[in-house]
């Protein structure tokens, strides 16, 4: 069994060479310990998000991190979303909401979701509800996954929702990223929230399976 608190160190220290050993081995056996894996990736972000905050680390190391961290995930992928589905793909719309630039995470569960078998409409970052609501509307899209960094995030997440509920649309509503918890997301009337990429992908799929 893999020391996963030294996958967490090596992410912390963005040490890529041990990464990608230590991923490899896990995926050596089919992957049975991979959901443990980008658990411990995760937590070696927020060790490199501390460093950052302490000022050890800089704008440069965040960015690489964030390279570190799509490589995990590419690794990883194939163990934790499984085959993709066969026929049509589900459209979905995927956004970091309005007054919110950060896109790692983002960016992260959209290369999960496609592996996965979704058709992902990546609205990217600081997106406006308006924005959302004609895209979903237009294209008939039922599921919206939005994400957010930053604690005013929030806002724009209950005002993303709002917006989509006001225009008549009557699909499900997913809120991922750090400020989010159970709480926040009954409060703005999402349907569903997730810190993990894993998450995400499991509720998003349940979803696909009942349109």
């Amino acid at each position: 069994m893999l020391d996963f608190d030294n996958l967490v160190q090596a992410m912390g220290d963005l040490d890529e060479d041990t990464m990608i050993e230590m991923l490899e081995d896990v995926m050596a056996d089919g992957g049975s310990e991979a959901g443990q894996a980008m658990e411990a990736c995760q937590k070696g972000m927020e060790v490199v998000g501390s460093l950052f905050e302490e000022g050890e680390y800089f704008v440069g190391d965040l960015i690489y991190a964030g390279e570190l961290m799509t490589q995990a995930v590419e690794i990883l992928t194939p163990a934790l979303v499984g085959s993709e589905s066969s026929g049509p793909k589900t459209k979905m719309i995927l956004c970091t909401v309005k007054d919110d630039l950060h896109d790692i995470g983002k960016n992260i569960v959209r290369s999960m979701l496609e592996a996965a078998g979704f058709d992902v409409v990546d609205l990217g970052i600081d997106v406006d509800p308006e924005k959302v609501v004609e895209v979903a509307k237009e294209q008939n899209i039922k599921i919206v996954a939005l994400s957010g960094v930053l604690t005013l995030a929030l806002d724009s997440m209950k005002d993303t929702i709002d917006a989509l509920r006001a225009s008549g649309w009557d699909g499900k509503v997913i809120i991922g990223g750090a400020p989010v918890s159970e709480e926040a997301a009954a409060a703005m009337g999402a349907d569903e929230w997730a810190h993990s990429p894993q998450k995400t992908i499991s509720v998003c799929k349940e979803w696909a399976a009942a349109l």
